[in-house]
């Protein structure tokens, strides 16, 4: 299982961003797909997640300005991040449950105040 994420950058706070990550290989049918993001000096955490029938899970950091959802034939996962913070800055990863847990490399998003 391959996982290719892209979509950062650099955006002003109050800004929107969306991070896409498609995933390709042997993917099973029962699987959840996530983001964990990793601020600099701290502890990568999971930001949001979606199984392969829609049921979404979201940190509290992220309820009501982010949005996981899946595309296409749900092999791909995106995060609308809306309403940036300086605090949303870090590294994005994506994350593969299915078989085994796979990560993509992950895509920097920069919020300047």
């Amino acid at each position: 299982v391959q996982l290719q994420a892209s979509g950062g950058g650099l955006v002003q706070a109050g800004g929107s961003l969306r991070l896409s990550c498609a995933v390709s290989g042997s993917i099973f049918t029962f699987n959840i797909m996530e983001w964990f993001r990793q601020a600099p000096g701290k502890e990568r955490e999971m930001v949001a997640q979606i199984t392969n029938d829609g049921k979404t899970v979201y940190a509290d950091s992220a309820k009501g300005r982010f949005t996981i959802s899946r595309a296409n034939a749900k092999n791909t996962v995106l995060l609308q991040m809306n309403s940036l913070r300086p605090e949303d800055t870090g590294v994005y990863y994506c994350r593969y449950l299915g078989g085994g847990a796979y990560w993509g490399k992950g895509t920097l998003v920069t919020v300047s105040s």
